[in-house]
């Protein structure tokens, strides 16, 4: 990525840092006028460290700090007696930052990327500026369990209903322990069956619920995921440095979504890369979910045997069955 696009996302944090600033001055200011007593005790802190400080520097005796400790401990008790009296939340008197890990700065205490500024310059990369769009519309506040029909259809046990609720308990411990890796469990999920049936859209759920908690994800469709590949192996044209990153990334990336696979074109070609990427992201036990319109014997033919192997022995499979949610008629 240029360094003029990293100057305009590190505006972006400090621009959040100065809005944060500005808030908590109004909102001091707005205490400050209704409880003058908290100013006051404030101000009184504040100056009292400065004496603090000064005690230090002049090289004042140890006995003589341990009494100024106890008096400013003394001042701080009196402060948040007033701050429960008044009924204030502490936390009205800090920033509000929107990420709480690295307090908009984009970088953690040690001087690493944080999770945000590493997903921002993911985005930033892939171009998915309308990524944010698309998880504002599918997410789980939006799901309607209901939308999913309450009849079982022949051959089936559950209703398509209730193997939604199973699905959707899977997903919500995927989520849960997404940080945590158990060799002895299936750490990636498959999701199988027609068009329509909500795979895409569990998918983007599962997106945000991973995205909110500090991690990073990829979202690709496989036929998007094949292009980047492509870009970074030949060297096309339109060949860059942010080509090379977006490939690296699908190996970095705490979360890879591949949607659509069986829409690419298939070949020896993105059969290997696709089994370079699964097989890279199993052995450095980052996490994958896939989805495709292909059933299990649709997989096994068209993709090969090593493939779907990995997939088998490493991914949870869920077939889903029952009407197509975009033209639903309810028949009941």
């Amino acid at each position: 990525m240029n360094k003029s696009k990293i100057n305009d996302i590190m505006r972006e944090y400090q621009n959040k840092r100065d809005f944060s600033n500005l808030e908590l001055e109004k909102r001091i200011d707005s205490i400050y006028d209704k409880f003058p007593e908290i100013k006051e005790i404030n101000d009184e802190i504040s100056l009292f460290g400065l004496k603090m400080t000064k005690a230090v520097i002049d090289g004042e005796s140890d006995d003589f700090l341990s009494k100024m400790e106890i008096k400013h401990l003394d001042l701080l008790n009196k402060k948040q007696e007033l701050l429960k009296k008044y009924n204030i939340d502490k936390e009205d008197l800090e920033p509000r930052f929107e990420c709480a890990l690295c307090k908009d700065t984009g970088f953690y205490a040690d001087g690493e990327r944080c999770t945000c500024l590493k997903q921002r310059l993911l985005n930033e990369t892939y171009k998915m500026s309308n990524l944010d769009m698309i998880l504002a519309e599918d997410n789980f506040d939006t799901f309607d369990i209901n939308l999913f029909s309450d009849k079982v259809p022949e051959g089936r046990d559950l209703s398509p209903r209730n193997f939604m609720k199973d699905i959707l308990r899977d997903v919500n411990n995927f989520i849960f322990y997404f940080n945590e890796y158990d060799p002895s469990k299936n750490n990636n999920l498959l999701f199988l069956g027609k068009p329509g049936l909500g795979k895409t859209f569990l998918c983007s759920c599962i997106a945000k619920e991973i995205m909110n908690r500090g991690n990073t994800v990829i979202y690709q469709t496989s036929f998007n995921l094949m292009d980047v590949i492509q870009r970074y192996k030949f060297r096309t044209e339109s060949f860059s440095t942010e080509s090379e990153e977006n490939y690296n990334n699908l190996f970095k990336a705490d979360l890879l979504i591949i949607d659509d696979l069986g829409t690419e074109m298939v070949n020896s070609f993105t059969i290997s890369e696709l089994f370079n990427i699964i097989n890279s992201r199993l052995i450095s036990r980052k996490k994958t979910i896939i989805s495709s319109n292909l059933d299990v014997v649709e997989l096994t033919s068209v993709y090969t045997e090593r493939i779907f192997s990995r997939i088998v022995g490493n991914f949870k499979i869920y077939e889903f069955y029952g009407y197509d949610l975009r033209y639903r008629i309810d028949n009941e």
